[in-house]
């Protein structure tokens, strides 16, 4: 078997692969003879179908199996022979394959690059640290008790916060303007759900009660028809509620499984759970850290066909956020360019992390994978009976030691790394304030802290849901 290489774009490489015609005729005049005595034939007798009429009617067809067959075995013969690493499965191409004549193929692939680590003293990296004070602990209960607390209608005038339902209708020079219309509307006043001269006309209503008055709509409106116009309103209160926040009781607790110990237990499982979510948000962003830094002190090019498969990772995971089934990001034809450069770069760290693996002998450690089944289980009511089912899964388990395996890869790397550690707040630590670039626009980062807090909350006690979704009106 004759081998030649050739270099194309990038990783993509070419082999050109021949076999000595005698080596392929052999072959395939074997599977002929084998065939040859089984084949049954009109006019002859089973098993005595001559040769040269076996090889008329099925010599094509054979050919082209035996061919299939060898290109596959030869191909990786060839690259174990020139110690290449194949980075996607080889398009095949015959260039030769008459009788008499030597079998010729072409086989096109990518190939892995080679990667030269880094000195990973220049991987810069800042660690938050938080400690869970009081007024934290006492935050998040209070944002527990208002994902649930309860409508209640409020013997009195309609006030800032408070859920009313009205009737109305709007006018415009006189007509009546059906997009300014509606019954039995439900909003919360001071929320922005309506627009800021309606909720003031509506403010200080009580149920029952009936009144008209002028609101400008904003300029930059959705319904361009009413852009900064002025609408006459005529409003009829049907309800007001008030938002109620529960007694922290027993009724209370009992909603996250608290059954015994009182407040004093249910403030210390808030507190547990905010410490797992403060060490997980610091261990997270120090590993992205890590990740990011690698990706920007490697510079290499990656396979095009494992870019190409995580593109379809990626959109499939998009589709999942919008309980979509899997593969249906396809049928909506979403451009490969809009998860070009992620899929690069998940890649490119993917093969960084496997390149430090392997020049580190790093194996997953049997304690480090214990611990981390302790917390995934530690949430769950029957932890050992979580941990059981994991070890009972291969494929969890599989992905549990990849994880471990990841953080010794960050370990690793850290021990030689430039750390400066961020002394900060627990708000802060969780929204990612901490450590985040300065920005201009203060509201935005006060925004960002205030939306990944509130996210927070859904950890803090396991089972913890949001009661009021806010609706956008007019």
């Amino acid at each position: 078997m004759n081998v030649s290489i050739e270099t194309l774009t990038g990783l993509e490489r070419r082999l050109t692969i021949a076999i000595d015609s005698d080596t392929f005729e052999q072959q395939i005049t074997s599977r002929l003879q084998a065939a040859a005595g089984q084949v049954k034939l009109p006019g002859f007798r089973a098993g005595k179908v001559p040769m040269k009429e076996v090889r008329r009617r099925f010599g094509d067809s054979v050919r082209a199996e035996v061919a299939g067959e060898m290109m596959q075995s030869s191909f990786m013969t060839a690259v174990q022979q020139e110690d290449m690493n194949p980075a996607s499965s080889p398009k095949l191409d015959v260039v030769k394959m008459d009788p008499g004549v030597d079998f010729e193929f072409t086989a096109t692939f990518d190939v892995f690059p080679a990667i030269e680590l880094v000195n990973f003293d220049k991987v810069n990296v800042k660690r938050p640290t938080a400690q869970i004070e009081d007024a934290d602990l006492e935050m998040m209960v209070e944002r527990l008790q208002e994902q649930h607390a309860t409508q209640e209608p409020a013997e009195r005038p309609a006030e800032s916060g408070d859920q009313v339902k009205v009737d109305f209708s709007g006018e415009l020079d006189g007509e009546r303007v059906e997009e300014a219309c509606g019954e039995g509307m439900a909003f919360t006043l001071g929320q922005g759900q309506m627009i800021e001269d309606f909720d003031q006309g509506v403010l200080g209503l009580g149920a029952g009660e009936e009144k008209s008055f002028d609101a400008v709509f904003p300029e930059d409106y959705r319904a361009e028809e009413l852009q900064g116009k002025t609408v006459q309103f005529s409003v009829k209160v049907i309800e007001v509620n008030e938002r109620k926040l529960p007694e922290l009781d027993d009724e209370f607790f009992a909603k996250f499984g608290i059954e015994e110990g009182g407040e004093a237990a249910f403030r210390d499982e808030v507190r547990n759970n905010m410490q797992r979510e403060l060490e997980g948000a610091e261990k997270n962003q120090v590993k992205q850290q890590v990740m990011d830094s690698l990706a920007e002190l490697h510079e290499f090019s990656v396979p095009a066909d494992i870019v190409h498969r995580e593109i379809h990772v990626l959109k499939d995971q998009m589709m999942s956020q919008f309980q979509m089934p899997p593969g249906q990001a396809q049928s909506l034809d979403l451009p490969d360019a809009l998860f070009q450069d992620q899929a690069e770069k998940r890649v490119k760290v993917g093969l960084i992390v496997n390149e430090v693996i392997t020049s580190a002998s790093l194996t997953a450690d049997a304690e480090k994978v214990d611990a981390k089944l302790q917390e995934l289980a530690a949430p769950y009511g029957e932890p050992d009976q979580v941990i059981e089912w994991y070890r009972s899964n291969p494929e969890q388990m599989s992905n549990i030691e990849m994880s471990v395996l990841e953080d010794q890869v960050v370990d690793h790397i850290l021990s030689a790394a430039s750390i400066e550690e961020v002394v900060a707040s627990y708000a802060d630590v969780i929204s990612g304030a901490a450590i985040a670039p300065p920005q201009d626009d203060a509201d935005s980062v006060e925004g960002d802290q205030v939306s990944v807090t509130e996210d927070a909350v859904d950890m803090a006690v396991e089972g913890d849901e949001t009661v009021d979704d806010k609706k956008d009106n007019t």
